[in-house]
């Protein structure tokens, strides 16, 4: 099977350590050899200990549901000879406790809207069924145990 890597580097900066006065800013590296920013999210360190800007793990875990999500629809929808032009999905998590009290990203709302060229729009029914399909098949989907919903907007 496949495998993937990424590399998350951080430095100490200027700031106390061991007073948890330090930044949580840190870098993303991929394969390819983008960088991407990354930090602990604003909503739970505060700044300037964050990094407001930079992507936070759990924006980057909703993120690539997303991602998988649309990258199996597209799939589907091309097969079927759906021609798609553009695909914005505006994705939201939610953190709750679990009955332990740990916190974790319980629910993930996909808010897929596609745009499909001349009069290839699917009708209501094929989408729920492509979405359905794609939510199935997504490697990230079926490796959490968040509870994943697909709202389709178009």
């Amino acid at each position: 099977m496949s495998s993937y890597q990424a590399t998350v580097r951080w430095l100490r900066g200027d700031g106390d350590f061991l007073g948890d006065d330090y930044s949580r800013g840190h870098i993303w590296s991929f394969d390819g050899g983008i960088e991407i920013p990354a930090s602990a999210s604003p909503d739970i360190v505060p700044l300037p200990k964050s990094v407001a800007e930079a992507v936070d793990p759990e924006e980057a875990f909703v993120a690539s549901l997303a991602s998988c999500h649309m990258l199996f629809f597209l799939s589907l929808a091309a097969k079927r000879r759906i021609d798609v032009v553009s695909y914005v999905d505006t994705a939201v998590g939610y953190m709750e406790k679990d009955d332990s009290g740990r916190t974790f990203i319980a629910k993930v709302v996909l808010r897929p809207a596609a745009e499909y060229a001349g009069d290839s729009a699917p009708a209501p029914e094929t989408l729920e069924i492509l979405h359905h399909r794609a939510h199935e098949l997504c490697f990230i989907a079926n490796s959490v145990k968040s509870h994943v919903v697909t709202e389709v907007v178009s």
